[in-house]
């Protein structure tokens, strides 16, 4: 069987050459990471252009070493162009998720600033300064406001979840390991664990992983992976 991993090692070589140009270009962050759309650092190519970009070294090598693990099977039985479709759309697709529920938790502390007769000036002011009236919100709520408002998102983990859906779906009996645990598990379950402890992770802010993490984005390329894995298959026996 002749093995092609043209597109892969492509995406893994523009991601490595676009972080170390991030570390020496000025301002290539603010212009290619995922804003809030309220932000005036955002614009809709960010969608995009977020996927090439990472927070630091250790991001960027589980990402790609995800990438180059599981992508590697799905280019070699789907072919490239196929395989960049599925890795773009679940990329994109987990972008939209993730600014939608940041868009309704940012909105919900914004109407009950509103709500005191606050102007959208103020409030905005109040965001920039990164103050908050401890009377009517909450710290987290405040953090939930400021963060999502100032905090851009970067990395291919989107697309990189999708992606393992998609291995799970073509390989559910290929075992696979983490690191605190090793102990070889299907990827029909290991899968569906990772993704359920990141929606445990986005709903209660309790993170293994630490802070900073876009849990949301994760989920969400995962069930864009999911539904474009769905309307495949139906596709293909239809055909």
């Amino acid at each position: 069987m002749k093995i092609t991993l043209n597109t892969v090692i492509t995406l893994v070589a523009i991601n490595t050459l676009l972080f170390f140009a991030s570390t020496s270009v000025s301002n290539l962050t603010d212009l290619l990471a995922l804003y809030f759309p309220l932000n005036p650092n955002f614009s809709p190519w960010q969608f995009v252009s977020h996927m090439f970009m990472h927070g630091g070294v250790t991001h960027l090598l589980f990402n790609m070493l995800a990438l180059w693990m599981f992508g590697s099977y799905l280019e070699n039985i789907w072919g490239g162009k196929r395989f960049l479709i599925f890795y773009f759309i679940c990329g994109v697709g987990a972008a939209a998720i993730y600014t939608a529920i940041n868009y309704y938790q940012f909105n919900a502390v914004y109407e009950v600033l509103r709500g005191t007769g606050l102007s959208a000036f103020d409030i905005q002011s109040m965001i920039d300064k990164s103050e908050y009236p401890s009377n009517v919100l909450s710290e987290d709520q405040a953090m939930d406001l400021i963060g999502i408002f100032n905090t851009p998102m970067v990395g291919a983990s989107g697309a990189i979840y999708g992606v393992l859906v998609a291995f799970a779906f073509n390989f559910p009996n290929h075992k696979l390991m983490l690191i605190f645990l090793p102990y070889p598990i299907a990827a029909k379950y290991f899968v569906p664990a990772l993704i359920s402890l990141d929606l445990f992770s986005g709903v209660t802010g309790f993170s293994i992983f630490g802070g900073g993490v876009a849990h949301f984005a994760h989920v969400g390329g995962a069930i864009i992976g999911f539904l474009m894995m769905v309307y495949w298959r139906k596709k293909l026996r239809c055909d």
